[in-house]
């Protein structure tokens, strides 16, 4: 499931404006994180996740895990804050970000 460049621009855009919904700190990707992210996905299909995490090199691989275990794909990462899709899979209109 690879994003085109023009669904990752136009995802992008859409995730601008939005808050990151579950943060994650130097505990690691505990189960009830990765629970979270996987109902967030479903319902939004496009969320913002922020790490909490003092390495560099471990915040990407804590991403790099949570998008493998959560069956999503990273459309960019900044700084802190990873913005991560997954369609779902009966999309609900009032909460997914990319239909309102």
């Amino acid at each position: 499931m690879s994003l085109t460049p023009e669904q990752k621009k136009h995802f992008r855009t859409l995730g601008h404006k939005l808050n990151p919904i579950v943060m994650v700190a130097g505990n690691g990707l505990t189960e009830n994180i990765q629970l979270e992210v996987d109902r967030a996905l479903e319902d939004h299909e496009l969320i913002k996740v922020k790490f909490s995490v003092g390495d560099r090199a471990i915040k990407r691989e804590m991403i790099r895990q949570m998008c493998g275990i959560v069956e999503a794909e990273l459309v960019q990462e900044i700084g802190n804050i990873a913005l991560i899709y997954r369609a779902a899979r009966n999309p609900n209109p009032k909460l997914s970000n990319l239909m309102r």
